[in-house]
């Protein structure tokens, strides 16, 4: 096909379980961790909320040498279109809205004085990539993630 893989029902595409492989770069300091782990993509059980995923990530996060435990938790309801979704924190607020109908798309999120603008590129049916770079007086980060489908 071509250098993305255009997905046609992206709550579809994203069920089930994955390999997580996060860098992580602050370019003001040069320092560097490494997030490995799982996320799955579940159901969303909740009462009265609308059909879709509940994004569920864990693993261990290295920074500066010191390994912790890590995870989060976002809800992927369900968009205008198939291949579309909105993408909200565990708490309801929103995050970001997804369009993966070319298998590339750029979504912004404003986060007190810092942008967080995020690229995600699908590779295939089981490989895509997210690129979030965080900029403003706070931050200055470069966070890279790949997603590999488990079997």
């Amino acid at each position: 096909m071509g250098e993305f893989w255009p997905v046609t029902d992206v709550l579809a595409h994203l069920d089930g379980s994955w390999r997580v492989e996060r860098s992580v770069r602050d370019l003001a300091s040069g320092a560097q961790g490494r997030f490995t782990g799982t996320t799955v993509f579940g159901p969303l059980e909740e009462p009265g909320a609308p059909q879709g995923l509940l994004h569920q990530e864990s693993g261990t996060f290295v920074w500066q040498g010191t390994p912790r435990p890590a995870e989060r938790t976002l809800r992927f309801l369900p968009g205008p279109s198939p291949a579309t979704a909105l993408v909200q924190f565990s708490d309801g607020r929103p995050f970001h809205d997804l369009d993966l109908s070319t298998g590339r798309y750029v979504a912004d999120h404003p986060c007190a004085a810092d942008l967080y603008r995020g690229e995600f590129t699908v590779r295939d049916e089981n490989r895509w990539r997210t690129v979030w770079r965080v900029g403003g007086p706070a931050k200055d980060l470069v966070l890279t993630t790949d997603y590999t489908r488990l079997f």
